[in-house]
């Protein structure tokens, strides 16, 4: 009996019970064939009914064990590392005595077959194993009940709102999808602080339901219905941000769903989406009456439904964003006459296929009289005509709030130094200024300008050939100008002589806003070594240097150069 016991013991880690009993009747019948064939029904009686106790008595054991892991170590944070400390001594070999039962069960296993006089062998085999196992958690219960305390307690403990906080790290970074509904299913305390709708105030959804070309089941249709639904009812109560990402389908209904279910959203992003219809856009008014930014770049809509929302509700919408069109001539017209007052940013971009940009038009006074708000305003990758500034009205004032002008395309720009006046006559606070690709607007042109507090000066050149370049002098005027002020400067390409860039550099390095200068880019350009010397010891701020392709530099220092630790191995290199 004892001998049974010791089996089950050892077997009990590593098989199931149903294999357990056949092996031990088994080794009943080896042993009574040959010595008692007569005492061998009574033997399997009494065994059945002992195993039979067994199993009872290790149910029971089983319900009053606990089933939670205890680590046999203790974790403590230090200065800056987390400390993993064992506890349990050299003397304590816990893994060493299991090792040896592995091995000892085999030989069991093989002996089953044999007489009962190899089980009497086996007999010092059979008083080592209980005690090994039974001393050695006897020996550590008391550490690992305080250690498995400690730890128990600091995940079943720990205040929801650190974890919120810790959450909202996380969110910031990477966005509330799908990091959220990843977390949310680690366990309970997770999935508390995830439901938390401080996390869900900025969301971006992006398409993943079906592979690109196929099409939808009806029952994934209803799916995506659900899912949305959830989200809006359990999620979103306090949503102020909401972008939807490469949708072809059922926009038209997220949108009505969001607008009916987050009151306080303030800004709405379709991007490469389709089918927003003038329905949506009439209930998102009605509902969403915080909102104040519309981007619709890169997406297809109804663009009547989007005027007429701006004629009823454009007095909320401080930004708009999309992409222009044939058909976006109306929403044109629409901001021109006024009918978003209070509108602060307004970015228009084309599509950017490579090669040349398509002409367009648009009518800059007219904008001027309708957006007298306007603070940042972007024309991405246009051509523009010059006849956008013909019949200009006497009487417009221009910007007065503009802060920034980004006018930047990636091959030809036709304005020249009147339609740049025309536009900036009355923007004297403007302080960044982009006209990447503008070759006709000359030194100059730029100088006359009413601009006193430029920070940011782009004008580098990204196309192959300068022969139109209208502006081949002039630089150290710019750079006298605003050498108080400037922040970055882009020149690459620019076909300044090397005698007027070493003048330039010269005002840069001495000038008052020196120690904040931090990004220069000079790439292409005639640039010496002795200016650029003269340049860098006086920039101590100075985080990003464009030298690549600068003709007049020794071999191996053309190149782009991040930090202030690369800056000054060139600096050693130039000294």
């Amino acid at each position: 009996m004892n001998y049974l016991k010791i089996m089950q013991v050892s077997n009990s880690s590593t098989e199931p019970e149903s294999l357990q009993a056949p092996a031990e009747m088994s080794t009943s019948r080896a042993g009574t064939s040959q010595n008692a064939p007569a005492k061998g029904k009574g033997l399997l009686k009494r065994k059945a009914g002992s195993l039979k106790d067994e199993k009872k008595s290790k149910k029971k054991k089983r319900k009053n064990v606990k089933r939670t892991v205890r680590p046999n170590y203790t974790i403590q944070e230090g200065e800056d590392m987390l400390l993993i400390i064992s506890n349990i001594s050299s003397g304590d070999s816990i893994w060493k005595p299991k090792r040896k039962g592995c091995k000892k069960k085999k030989l069991n296993k093989k002996g089953k077959s044999k007489t009962s006089a190899n089980k009497t062998k086996k007999a010092p085999v059979k008083a080592k194993i209980p005690k090994v196992t039974e001393e050695t958690t006897d020996k550590n219960v008391d550490l690992d009940n305080v250690n498995a305390v400690r730890f128990d307690h600091w995940g079943q403990s720990l205040p929801i709102e650190v974890l919120v906080k810790i959450f909202q790290f996380a969110v910031h970074q990477d966005g509330a999808v799908p990091f959220l509904c990843r977390v949310g299913r680690v366990c309970r305390l997770w999935n508390g602080a995830a439901s938390s709708p401080v996390l869900w105030r900025s969301v971006s959804v992006g398409y993943c339901w079906i592979e690109p070309g196929k099409s939808q089941l009806p029952g994934t249709e209803q799916k995506i219905r659900n899912t949305i639904d959830w989200l809006a009812e359990n999620r979103l109560s306090q949503l102020r941000e909401f972008s939807l990402c490469h949708w072809k389908k059922h926009v038209d209904y997220v949108i009505q769903k969001v607008s009916q279910s987050c009151p306080n959203l303030q800004s709405l992003k379709l991007s490469y989406c389709t089918g927003m219809t003038e329905t949506a856009f009439q209930i998102l008014g009605a509902d969403c009456r915080s909102l104040e930014n519309i981007n619709v770049q890169h997406s297809e809509f109804n663009v009547d439904g989007l005027v007429s929302f701006l004629e009823a509700y454009g007095n909320q919408i401080k930004k708009i964003y999309f992409t222009h069109s044939t058909k976006s001539d109306k929403l044109l017209s629409a901001l021109s006459k006024g009918c978003c007052p209070e509108l602060r940013l307004l970015e228009i971009n084309t599509k950017f296929e490579g090669g040349f940009c398509d002409q367009h038009f648009i009518g800059i006074p007219a904008l001027q009289i309708g957006c007298p708000k306007l603070q940042i305003f972007r024309l991405m990758n246009f051509t523009l005509l010059p006849k956008m500034f013909c019949n200009m009205p006497s009487s417009t004032s221009g910007f007065p709030m503009l802060e920034e002008l980004c006018i930047a395309t990636s091959s030809h720009s036709f304005m020249t130094d009147s339609d740049l006046k025309n536009v900036l006559h009355g923007s004297p606070h403007l302080r960044v200024l982009d006209l990447r690709g503008a070759s006709r607007i000359t030194a100059t042109g730029l100088h006359a300008l009413p601009l006193e507090k430029l920070e940011c000066l782009y004008w580098g050149l990204y196309f192959t050939s300068n022969t139109m370049v209208a502006s081949k002098k002039g630089i150290h005027m710019l750079a006298q100008k605003w050498s108080s002020t400037l922040r970055e400067l882009d020149l690459a390409n620019q076909p300044f002589s090397e005698e007027d860039m070493e003048i330039a550099m010269g005002h840069l390095a001495h000038g008052a806003g020196v120690d904040l200068f931090r990004s220069l880019n000079l790439s292409g350009t005639n640039i010496s070594s002795s200016a650029l010397r003269l340049f860098i010891t006086q920039a101590p701020a100075l985080k990003y240097l464009n030298l690549s392709s600068c003709r007049y530099l020794p071999r191996g220092l053309k190149r782009v150069y991040h930090g202030q630790e690369d800056i000054q191995l060139l600096l050693d290199k130039l000294g």
